[in-house]
């Protein structure tokens, strides 16, 4: 029988270039997870945020209702402010969201809404100075 030599640099070279490249996938599907965990997270708290200020909406457009059917006028109601074409306005902030109601009395019906807005207070990034400036 005859030895045939092994020769073991190129396949020692070819294991290092694939350990090289799996070290660097894993490394780069963990930072993908981790940053899709923490937007997932950001969201999540978003939705309960607006999912609260809804129920504080369904809640006022509740006593609005209740003010009506007692004979009251939506003036009367507390932190409101109507204007002269009769549209009762009330906001409710919760964090960094708004909700802006308009309301009207609508006859024998109850009450109609007119507007009903979440808004989110936003201040643009300006971290990055002024990169695109050129002189």
């Amino acid at each position: 029988m005859k030895n045939i030599p092994i020769r073991l640099g190129p396949l020692a070279l070819l294991l290092t270039v694939i350990s090289i490249c799996m070290t660097t996938l894993g490394i780069l599907t963990f930072a993908t997870a981790s940053a899709d965990y923490r937007l997932a997270e950001r969201y999540a708290d978003t939705v309960e945020a607006r999912y609260r200020l809804e129920v504080q909406g369904q809640t006022f457009l509740r006593e609005a209702e209740e003010c009506l059917a007692s004979g009251n006028r939506l003036e009367s109601l507390d932190g409101t402010e109507t204007d002269e074409e009769g549209v009762t306005r009330k906001q409710v902030a919760l964090e960094n969201f708004i909700l802006t109601i308009e309301i009207i009395p609508d006859g024998n019906r109850g009450i109609r809404v007119l507007g009903w807005r979440i808004e989110k207070e936003w201040e643009p990034d300006e971290s990055m100075g002024e990169l695109w400036i050129m002189d």
